[in-house]
């Protein structure tokens, strides 16, 4: 059974603005794609086998819930290595799963990733290595940046830009690759929080590096306070009746800044994350 993969895309701010709602995915957020690829090809080549292997990865969050799920599908451990400060709903979503969650200091994601290392080293583990791993980058060029091209194709829109934040980059540099490689006239704008990486609170987007990001490659950067992102994805849930998390928020709030400030011709396409309920 598909469980991943064709979420639908929404009109918002009246239908210049759409959001792919990757709530619908199988742990409700975009990284149930990358880890359904890339623990399903490592699955097919036995680095991943039931019930013996054990799962590893360093992570703000929707990957270890991501993660957790995809190892207890296959009844495998699993070992989710996280900051401190990242929401304590996602922290219970990965144990609801079965996965053992040790903690590094608020937004250590390097001490994190070195843990994790750590345990790689110790041999009987398998990790997606989310934040360097080349297949990444190549699950959204297959499978997320075609399904939004040809879903623009179906409903006849001119889509033109593409709004979005980075936590390892692999999405934005799937779908950069794919918008070149096709040689479409589509903007890759990047959102950022405006606070300094200790300080800001939009969890999933600039986790400590841009790690496969190539920022040189984005068409234009748009910064958002946590503040401002926390208040639209709030008014995004009694807008629309659905929820949806900080994240989201921020690339609504970058994809209107855009707009209003550049006015660009066709639509602005961006992703709705995850889900609001593990920010409550």
């Amino acid at each position: 059974m598909q469980l991943t993969g064709d979420t639908p895309l929404i009109p918002i701010s009246g239908g210049l603005i759409w959001g792919k709602i990757e709530t619908h995915n199988r742990t409700g957020s975009v990284k149930d794609r990358m880890i359904d690829y890339i623990c399903n090809n490592a699955y097919q080549y036995k680095h991943i086998v039931p019930g013996k292997t054990k799962l590893v990865e360093a992570t703000s969050g929707n990957t270890g819930i991501s993660l957790a799920s995809y190892a207890a599908s296959v009844g495998c451990k699993c070992t989710i290595i996280m900051p401190c400060n990242m929401s304590e709903q996602r922290k219970e979503m990965m144990r609801a799963y079965g996965a053992n969650i040790i903690e590094t200091g608020p937004n250590a994601f390097h001490d994190a990733i070195e843990l994790r290392n750590n345990l790689i080293k110790e041999g009987g583990y398998f990790s997606p290595m989310q934040f360097s791993n080349p297949l990444n980058i190549d699950c959204h060029y297959n499978i997320t940046a075609p399904e939004i091209y040809e879903q623009c194709v179906d409903m006849m829109l001119d889509w033109r830009t593409f709004v979005h934040g980075a936590g390892t980059g692999g999405t934005m540099m799937g779908m950069k690759k794919y918008i070149d490689d096709r040689g479409l006239a589509i903007k890759c704008v990047l959102t950022q929080p405006a606070e300094a990486n200790a300080n800001h609170g939009i969890q999933g987007i600039n986790d400590g590096a841009d790690f496969l990001l190539d920022r040189s490659l984005m068409d234009a950067t748009i910064s958002i306070k946590t503040e401002d992102a926390i208040k639209r994805m709030k008014q995004f849930w009694k807008e629309t009746g659905i929820l949806v998390g900080i994240s989201s928020g921020a690339n609504i709030l970058a994809a209107e800044n855009y707009m209003k400030t550049f006015k660009p011709p066709g639509i602005i396409i961006t992703v709705l994350c995850d889900r609001g309920e593990r920010y409550l």
